[in-house]
């Protein structure tokens, strides 16, 4: 379970902080994108921009060319001489035909560049403009410029299909070391640098001029870089250190979260989910394996009575003190944390059981006087926890441990302990057997009850004076199919636990009518059968008029039925017993006090209660030291039965000595070996 409820804790941890960390980084990818974009647009903008003006330049250049060539003697590119300029003029099957100035042109790694021609011109209307515009794009797809490095320096980068590409991050390098070599200069505020590439336009129908062109940056345009370049920077810093602040707080309240998670409300320490994660991790470490451990269940028996001496708040604290003197008896790897009310959770190496004994004891010593006014007592539920070996006896780490079963295990050892002082139990497997026949025996008892698997024997009472058989009692017994015969003491026990002995009571009820008025049927001198009923139907009200139809029901007689009661029943609500049993004698019942003599309170339930019957207990007749006590008792008891007009019976008498006793003192009737033991109902009709 513990692995379960760890599982989902760390689901939950990184949930919480992982999907703080993905909404962090996704927040800083989006704005540093952003800015990024921006800058890339801009920078484009401006390389298409530039490109396109010396486009411009170079085509008109190129047509003064064609000018210049078609009218003999012109000498318009003579008159260009006081303007720098190179070109390079080929034929379609790339021959040079003139070269003027220095040719630095790399013709082998041309390509092209596709420029798109934007539209400033306001004064066009909109629809020629939006055919302008859609001619011009058309132009500029098919007619893409071819441009050429420069051998020197350049931002023209080849490509592949024919294409080249303006490297920006080589831009970029040039732009940071603009005076070591490339050709720049600077104009006051209007800073430029100057990157040589060259461009080719067509000249007429079988030519093409190859002109040297440069891409110029500006003090604006660099100063408009860099600022978004620095904002861009301080966003990723900004946008880092808040995710970082983020996450850290993050973790901060997880553990946190997890603190006020594993906090006990009681003593402010450690509670019961945090020793099951805890326990079994520590039980799993490889450093372990070698270990023996122990899992104890401590209870602080006096608790709730402090409680009431004191206050709730009083007894907090003090378990508080308790928690912190376990603490204080625990080393690395031992742990100790609040159960429930005042129970503790210990998990402790042991060498061996008698060196495990002796620590836990002197922690309860310690625990006795943890308050100088009071002196508590503690019960310790003990669980071992070997250490795990393989098929070949070798140590290895433990699996599957379960260390909530070691807990309910101790937590079964301490329930045997029943003292008035502190003590130990240790769980064995003499537990693990009674615990499993605890569970057969709740699994099958439905199913015994529909099967009629519950067998009716009756133990016969005889007059000890004339040996005249004078009544029974039915007792119960279950043959089991798997089992065979169980006697009463191993189920009835767990029916009277787990409610399931009211059922029992009305069966036995049942079929003890059911052969009462068979026997009367074939003749037989039938005598008052008494049955049990247990205490946990005295809180029906109805109780007597659910006897009373039960045996009505078969047709018997109601002064054939004694209705039994146990002397412990007497100790719950007074004023309803005294009611049931009043309905009953008012119905014909009779109704017998059963155990007369094993409780405390005889004499005073015999006051108030209207019976017919007293049975004495069979413990008055055992274990006589010969003094004259007991028999001085039992004679003093039966004389005020007959004062109160009730008669008696003996049960558990084995001897003859008893029986004569009994006759001499007025016993009205004896139940034991002596007569007879229980037996089966076909054994008792021959008794009657």
């Amino acid at each position: 379970m513990a692995n379960i409820k760890e599982e989902k804790l760390r689901k939950l941890k990184y949930s919480y902080i992982g999907g703080s960390l993905v909404c962090g980084i996704i927040i800083g990818a989006i704005v540093i994108c952003t800015f990024v974009s921006m800058i890339a647009v801009f920078g484009l903008y401006i390389v298409d921009s530039k490109i396109r003006d010396e486009y411009e330049r170079v085509r008109s250049m190129a047509d003064i060319y064609q000018v210049s060539q078609d009218i003999p003697g012109n000498d318009l590119m003579n008159s260009l001489g006081n303007v720098s300029y190179e070109y390079i003029v080929v034929d379609d099957n790339r021959n040079i035909i003139e070269v003027h100035g220095n040719n630095t042109c790399d013709m082998e790694h041309g390509g092209r560049i596709d420029i798109l021609e934007f539209m400033d011109d306001e004064d066009v209307p909109g629809q020629d403009r939006q055919q302008r515009i859609e001619s011009m794009v058309e132009r500029t797809r098919d007619n893409a410029i071819t441009v050429y490095p420069d051998i020197d320096k350049s931002i023209i980068t080849p490509g592949t299909n024919g294409r080249v590409s303006v490297d920006l991050l080589k831009l970029r390098d040039i732009i940071m070391s603009y005076g070591e070599g490339g050709e720049s200069l600077s104009i006051g505020q209007n800073f430029i640098i100057k990157l040589p590439f060259w461009m080719e336009v067509p000249v007429g129908a079988n030519s093409h001029m190859i002109c040297k062109t440069y891409f110029n940056i500006y003090f604006r345009e660099l100063a408009i870089l860099g600022l978004l370049s620095v904002i861009v920077t301080v966003l990723t810093f900004v946008t880092g250190i808040f995710l970082l602040v983020y996450i850290i707080r993050a973790v901060s309240n997880r553990h946190k979260m997890s603190d006020i998670f594993f906090m006990d409300e009681t003593t402010g320490q450690h509670n019961w989910l945090w020793f099951l994660m805890n326990a079994e991790k520590e039980l799993a470490q490889k450093r372990s394996a070698d270990r023996n451990y122990a899992v104890l269940d401590v209870e602080f028996v006096n608790y709730r009575n402090f409680c009431v001496c004191h206050s709730v708040d009083e007894g907090g604290k003090m378990l508080r003190q308790i928690n912190d003197r376990i603490q204080g008896h625990l080393g690395k790897g031992e742990l100790v944390a609040h159960h429930s009310v005042s129970h503790f959770a210990v998990l402790t190496v042991c060498s061996d059981r008698n060196g495990l004994e002796a620590r836990i004891r002197g922690i309860i010593g310690d625990l006795e006087h943890v308050s100088e006014d009071h002196k508590f007592y503690y019960w310790v539920g003990v669980d071992t926890i070997p250490e795990s070996r393989d098929e070949k006896g070798k140590v290895v780490r433990r699996k599957n441990i379960d260390v909530e079963k070691a807990f309910n295990n101790a937590g079964a050892a301490r329930a045997t302990l029943s003292v008035e002082n502190s003590d130990i139990a240790f769980f064995d497997e003499k537990m693990v057997e009674e615990q499993r026949w605890i569970d057969v025996i709740n699994e099958n008892q439905l199913r015994a009850l529909e099967n009629e698997e519950f067998v009716v024997y009756y133990q016969p009472k005889y007059d000890p004076r004339t040996e005249e058989l004078k009544g029974a009692e039915a007792l119960i017994r279950w043959m089991s199919p798997q089992n065979g015969m169980i006697s009463p003491g191993r189920f009835i026990p767990i029916f009277e636990k787990n409610g399931f002995i009211t059922c029992i009571d009305h069966y036995m009820l049942d079929h003890v009518a059911r052969d009462q008025r068979r026997w009367l049927d074939n003749g037989f001198k039938c005598v008052p059968v008494s049955v049990n009923v247990s205490r946990a139907h005295f809180i029906e009200a109805d109780l007597a008029e659910q006897i009373k139809d039960i045996v009505d029901a078969a047709g018997t007689p109601h002064d054939l039925i004694e209705i039994e009661l146990t002397e412990s029943a007497f100790f719950d609500d007074k004023n309803a017993l005294i009611s049931i049993i009043r309905k009953l004698k008012e119905y014909g019942f009779t109704v017998s006090m059963d155990d007369f003599g094993s409780g405390y309170s005889s004499l005073n339930s015999l006051k108030e209660m209207p019976l017919d019957v007293l049975k004495l207990d069979a413990d008055f007749f055992r274990n006589d030291e010969g003094d004259g006590r007991g028999q001085i008792v039992v004679s003093e008891a039966i004389r005020l039965a007959k004062n109160l007009n009730m008669r008696t019976v003996a049960e558990g008498v084995e001897e003859k000595s008893q029986v004569d006793f009994l006759a001499e003192q007025g016993c009205d009737m004896i139940q034991g070996f002596y007569f007879a033991k229980p037996m089966p109902k076909e054994e008792y009709e021959l008794k009657m």
